[in-house]
């Protein structure tokens, strides 16, 4: 297998780039649409093929590059099924594995941060989008987030997998890059350490934070596999500045 994991500083996003060395065709999971060129030009320099881009869930944080990729490069975009999305070529389900060649993502579906996330499991691997994060996990306070429904996504799937298997969130804030089913069941503080659906209920309850910056352009524009709108503020264009710069665009 061919991996990268590439990082967008305004969002604090990962993308994660899947090769099949076999077929040389490839996946971007949770691609973002200002690092377009960056991922084509990474994709390029491996020898590879974009086949598909395949999402955690509808992001609040970012525009996902989904659907600007298919019309510069022809890959297909893949979603949850949950999510019911009409732009979306393949609806991704729990227990049908999604197949690329070498490659094949085993799909759990682990509501909580939002009703449709899904999680990827690929081999000693898995990524996790929002539901965990490194000794963190995503916020359960908009888009149908519900905070024991995360709890029993991570407890009853995620750790129960393999103590050694690596997790690879959607974000990181402190500059880490993966940490482990083991190393979050003991050091994570919302959702480790023997925490109870108490506990973290009451955590999550209190957290306090504030309205996501960017929530109420990036939803419906992911409703639509990644469309900017037309105006935005000038404090928030560097959301979209690919698009606005973009000669496609």
């Amino acid at each position: 297998m061919i991996f990268r994991q590439l990082f967008e500083p305004v969002s604090s996003t990962y993308t994660y780039l899947l090769g099949c060395p076999q077929t040389g065709r490839a996946v971007l999971i949770d691609p973002v649409i200002v690092c377009m060129d960056r991922d084509l030009s990474e994709l390029s320099r491996l020898g590879l093929t974009l086949a598909y881009t395949v999402d955690t869930h509808i992001h609040a944080d970012h525009i996902t590059a989904a659907l600007e990729l298919k019309r510069t490069v022809g890959s297909k975009i893949a979603a949850p099924a949950y999510d019911r999305l009409p732009c979306a070529d393949v609806g991704i389900e729990e227990g049908t594995p999604f197949v690329l060649g070498s490659l094949q993502l085993q799909p759990l579906h682990t509501p909580g941060h939002t009703d449709g996330h899904f999680s990827y499991g690929l081999a000693d691997r898995i990524f996790t989008g929002d539901a965990l994060l490194i000794e963190g996990c995503g916020r359960t306070d908009f888009q149908n987030g519900d905070a024991e429904a995360l709890y029993s996504s991570v407890h009853e799937k995620l750790f129960s997998l393999p103590d050694e298997t690596l997790v690879y969130p959607a974000h990181d804030y402190n500059n880490r890059h993966v940490s482990s089913i083991a190393q979050e069941k003991q050091r994570n503080p919302r959702l480790g350490q023997g925490r109870t659906l108490g506990q973290f209920k009451k955590i999550m309850a209190n957290l306090n934070l504030p309205y996501p910056t960017f929530i109420d352009f990036a939803v419906p524009g992911n409703k639509q596999c990644g469309v900017c709108p037309d105006h935005l503020p000038e404090n928030l264009e560097k959301y979209c500045a690919h698009v606005s710069e973009s000669r496609q665009g």
